[in-house]
């Protein structure tokens, strides 16, 4: 196949899927009910509806926006060579295909997050900000994208490093000693996140003795739920939406509660949120979702490593002979479509759990105090109330919450 048609394979994904995607956005802003279905009466008021209403519009229409610009950056780039530019600029600057790697993939991001940043701006400074979001202010902001370059220099490049040197150093066995780091580097990740790069953004701090404290630990232990610690995140810091999660494995397991989810909810509401929660672990779905997700990893780095031999799939970008990094982008855009399907049964499973995990809660806890909490989260956090069913099927993990409480009330028996 000649590099030109590989370049109108590569062209023509991108702009299918960037159709494909702005179909589902304009389908799914255009499905709304007018009135406040009878479901969430007791907690939308007619201005509350309204608002969560046109939140869902501006935040659809700034994606469209967001999206076609990235788009066309990722055209121009390809129209133009761009990515064969930076390859160029990098092979001047070291003769060590590794570093050359490193600094390709520094450009590209480190370019992509700069030419973004006024919409990351806009976003938080003037849509979060107008619907009454926002808590960050500049200097919060500006801190932590400079905390995040830092890590993803430091981790990611460290990564990078370690992979690139497989790559050079073996050839057959590249694929599975790719694996197994980036395995390692997962589990790890699971199990010291919120020790070691939480702290850099939020302050953790344990919950203070109390009713809360006491009723998430008798949940904990009625349901045999072995809990090593909780905490409280100041996620107020930068934001009014309410969350909360588990992380950790084994005796690393720990719950941390946001500060404005304590702040909007009851004792027993938060016990109903956390019992959802213990119903993921109770049916080992992170587990589950970690071991699919190290196994299309694999074949993922077995099919990378047979790709990466092409020249052909380079001088599409623009580069004579192949190397690590040219081959990276030529697959990652290629292989979308693949990524595109597996995202369909990934989202399908996903929802799976999320209704075993609200049927464990309606079982293990009061399941009216359960849907009393997933109200007021959707209030609180302005949730789409009526996605469009084709929206959700693309798009979503969990499923609408209209129809996660009525399956929390068939599991209940109400």
């Amino acid at each position: 196949m000649a590099p030109i048609t590989v370049k109108w394979i590569m062209l023509g994904i991108i702009i299918l899927a960037y159709i494909f995607d702005t179909y589902l956005v304009i389908l799914n802003l255009k499905h709304h009910s007018p009135q406040v279905p009878d479901e969430f009466k007791d907690v939308y008021d007619a201005d509350t509806y309204a608002k969560n209403q046109q939140y869902k519009k501006v935040n659809a229409t700034f994606a469209l926006i967001k999206t076609s610009y990235t788009t066309l950056l990722i055209i121009l780039m390809l129209i133009f060579n761009g990515f064969a530019i930076v390859n160029n600029w990098v092979v001047a600057i070291t003769p060590s295909p590794i570093w050359q790697s490193l600094l390709f993939f520094g450009i590209i991001m480190f370019g992509l997050d700069l030419l973004t940043l006024p919409f990351q701006l806009y976003d938080t400074f003037v849509i979060e900000e107008k619907f009454g979001f926002n808590k960050t202010t500049i200097k919060t902001f500006f801190s932590d994208k400079l905390k995040q370059w830092l890590i993803i220099a430091l981790i990611g490049g460290a990564l990078l490093y370690i992979i690139t040197l497989i790559y050079y150093k073996t050839e057959t066995y590249f694929w599975l000693m790719t694996w197994a780091v980036i395995v390692v580097f997962q589990i790890f990740i699971s199990l010291f996140y919120t020790d070691l790069i939480v702290p850099l953004f939020n302050k953790l701090t344990p919950l203070e003795e109390g009713s809360l404290r006491e009723k998430i630990q008798q949940y904990a232990q009625k349901t045999g739920y072995d809990l090593s610690d909780i905490y409280k995140i100041d996620s107020s810091r930068r934001s009014t939406k309410l969350n909360a999660y588990f992380t950790g494995w084994g005796k690393k397991k720990k719950i941390v509660l946001y500060d404005t989810l304590m702040e909007k909810l009851t004792d027993d509401e938060i016990v109903g949120v956390l019992a959802h929660e213990v119903g993921h672990y109770k049916h080992k779905h992170v587990l589950k979702t970690m071991l699919v997700s190290i196994v299309v990893t694999g074949i993922y780095l077995y099919l990378f490593q047979i790709f990466s031999t092409s020249d052909t799939v380079a001088q599409a970008l623009g580069v004579a002979k192949t190397n690590f990094h040219i081959a990276l982008i030529a697959f990652g855009i290629l292989f979308s479509p693949i990524d595109f399907i597996l995202s369909i049964f990934t989202n399908i499973a996903s929802r799976k759990h999320e209704y075993q995990a609200d049927e464990y809660a309606a079982q293990t806890a009061d399941s009216e105090t359960f849907i009393s909490a997933l109200k007021k989260l959707s209030v609180e956090n302005l949730s789409n109330l009526t996605p469009h069913p084709l929206f959700v099927f693309f798009e979503y993990s969990h499923p609408p919450l209209l129809e996660r409480i009525e399956h929390v009330r068939q599991a209940a028996g109400h």
